[in-house]
């Protein structure tokens, strides 16, 4: 019953983010007599990709980063002397993690305003 419900849940959202992308992209396509709708549809699912990419690239990075920091606390739970050598480790780790979401970020960016794919279909 609860999965039922989870699945309608996140088909719901995305049916309402999927329409509001178009929507506002709608917005964007030139207005005329004769609308050509190919840029409003790559706009829409540019919007939906960069929602995905930067969704999916935190949660990533926040599963990794509390993988990271748990093990870190039990190893100094264990070994209160090795402290400078697994904070060490750690901050490096985080930092090497925390990376990919920054690339999360720029190739977001890239999708949003320097959208290769405007340029491919002549836009």
């Amino acid at each position: 019953m609860m999965k039922k419900t989870f699945v309608e849940t996140v088909l719901v959202i995305f049916s309402v983010l999927f329409s509001a992308s178009l929507a506002a992209a709608a917005e964007a396509a030139a207005p005329g007599s004769s609308v050509d709708y190919t840029k409003a549809i790559v706009i829409g699912c540019s919007l939906i990709a960069v929602g995905l990419a930067m969704g999916l690239g935190t949660i990533g990075t926040g599963v990794g980063m509390g993988h990271g920091l748990s093990g870190a606390t039990n190893a100094v739970g264990r070994n209160p002397e090795a402290q400078g050598k697994v904070l060490l480790t750690m901050m490096v780790g985080l930092a090497m993690i925390e990376s990919l979401a920054i690339y999360a970020l720029v190739i977001a960016l890239v999708v949003l305003y320097a959208n290769p794919l405007l340029k491919v279909i002549g836009l």
